[in-house]
């Protein structure tokens, strides 16, 4: 099924708000969010939010059968932690504009002052697809 489905306005608004109904619904329940735009700073916010896993896009049937294992991410992350994968320049600059987009509550504006870049550049750097590592 498409996610837009349960998006508000065809998609564009970010599912995290449903994680904590979701949540609070069912609370035995293994989340796991699915997202085309994954960031540090929203993996986090997720795992905040009551997520218990947290996939970018593509995902095979196999890696979110295995992330929704309990105890599955505990091991992948002590695994990553033993041997961290260095980011390309490009993954750590989409990864600090995610984290003051986060800081300045998803406000463009004032992401784009605070980072000293044009509002218009910040908006074409969020339209592309974050780069795999």
């Amino acid at each position: 099924t498409s996610d837009k489905g349960l998006m508000p306005h065809g998609g564009t608004d970010s599912g995290l708000h449903w994680i904590a109904p979701l949540r609070q619904a069912l609370p035995e329940a293994r989340m796991l969010i699915l997202t085309g735009y994954a960031s540090i700073a929203t993996a986090v916010q997720a795992v905040k939010l009551g997520a218990d896993e947290y996939l970018a896009k593509p995902a095979n049937v196999d890696s979110i059968l295995l992330a929704l294992q309990v105890g599955v991410s505990e091991a992948v992350a002590e695994q990553t932690m033993e041997n961290p994968a260095p980011l390309s320049v490009a993954r750590l600059e989409w990864e600090h504009i995610q984290r003051v987009l986060a800081e300045h509550g998803g406000n463009i504006s004032a992401t784009a002052r605070a980072l000293n870049m044009h509002r218009r550049t910040l908006q074409r750097k969020l339209g592309k697809r974050p780069v795999a590592k």
